[in-house]
């Protein structure tokens, strides 16, 4: 017998007894017929909404229940305790009140006091769950990442390079991909302008390149967390998801980094990445280059290294789409990268002639 079955039964028997004993004591009558009736139309009302006033609330209540994070509903129990324990110090001395007075504040208080508990725990759970954690902390234990798991924005998955990364090995968990994030790739591939059209398609060309190739697995995952509801934002999103997660964010936006870095998310830039794992030149040394173009100065003639790495060569100028051998000066670290400035070695002129 499935649970909808046996309310409906009780509430069968149920409201036909009221209904009975409703028809009986109204009508004072003792009228076999007249009580019946009653008693069946009670009864069929009953069969018929015994569920919506039983099992289908409860399962709704159930389903809210388990979308609500277990410390949500751990602060609101601890609220309600202490608010229902005040309330309970209070309802002696307010129940002396005279007349209506002594009845009415004591559930009043209660009642309010209860929901003042919940609201308040509720809005410092963070707080709360730091407090009952200190000891961990105080041991010097730091809150473990998500198993190696990382979230990765849209930027990143258009940029492309998290492919290679991911190829490599460096990444030890899963790369999380969030369903809005899948849906501002799509969106974008739809737009109006060529560019982002472009750019939104690249981006679920690499997210399919990820699936099958990818040493870290690819996991969508859906922003059900309740610190994502209510945030419109697909940045906002990301980061209040990383903080619930407990897990770092794979970017090149340079506003999501700054951002995300205020709140205390651990951040990934490639571009931090690429730049770290460029090879170190040192002025002195020697090394070759194609001179491409032409420098901002009079004389100078640009070069690139093989990782992108600009190469500045002073007196270069007359001798572009040749490979020259240069000596390093300095080396300029700039915002946007790394810069090198150098000068022809010595008997590189005779060389380029005869190249």
């Amino acid at each position: 017998m499935s649970g909808n079955m046996f309310f409906r039964i009780v509430g069968l028997l149920g409201f036909g007894a009221l209904g009975g004993w409703g028809a009986e004591a109204v009508a004072q009558t003792r009228d076999t017929f007249w009580v019946a009736a009653v008693a069946a139309v009670a009864a069929a009302i009953g069969f018929g909404i015994a569920p919506y006033l039983t099992s289908r609330p409860f399962n709704s209540i159930v389903r809210r229940l388990e979308k609500v994070n277990a410390s949500v509903i751990l602060s609101g129990t601890l609220g309600l305790f202490v608010g229902l324990t005040v309330s309970v110090m209070l309802a002696l001395p307010l129940s002396m009140l005279p007349d209506a007075w002594g009845r009415l504040l004591p559930i009043t208080v209660t009642v309010l006091l209860g929901y003042l508990g919940i609201s308040v725990m509720v809005t410092h759970e963070k707080e709360l769950a730091l407090l009952l954690g200190g000891f961990r902390h105080d041991r010097g234990a730091k809150p473990e990442v998500c198993g190696g798991n990382v979230l990765v924005d849209t930027s990143a998955i258009i940029d492309g390079r998290i492919a290679d990364i991911s190829q490599s090995g460096f990444i030890q968990g899963n790369l999380l991909i969030p369903k809005f994030i899948l849906d501002e790739l799509q969106h974008i591939s739809d737009s109006a302008d060529a560019m982002r059209r472009n750019r939104g398609r690249r981006g679920l060309e690499i997210l399919a390149k990820l699936q099958k190739e990818s040493e870290a697995p690819v996991q969508i995952i859906e922003a059900d967390s309740p610190a994502v509801q209510g945030v419109h934002t697909v940045d906002s999103k990301l980061v209040e998801m990383a903080k619930s997660l407990n897990c770092p964010i794979v970017t090149n936006d340079f506003n999501l980094n700054k951002v995300a870095g205020l709140q205390g998310v651990k951040v990934l830039n490639i571009n931090e990445l690429a730049n770290a794992v460029k090879s170190v030149v040192l002025p002195g040394e020697e090394m070759t280059v194609r001179v491409i173009q032409e420098g901002r100065e009079a004389g100078q003639g640009v070069g690139f290294l093989e990782d992108g790495t600009m190469v500045v060569v002073e007196g270069a100028r007359r001798y572009i789409n040749t490979e020259l051998d240069i000596v390093v000066t300095r080396v300029l670290q700039t915002a946007a990268g790394r810069m090198i400035f150098a000068h022809l070695r010595n008997g590189a002129k005779d060389e380029a002639a005869k190249r």
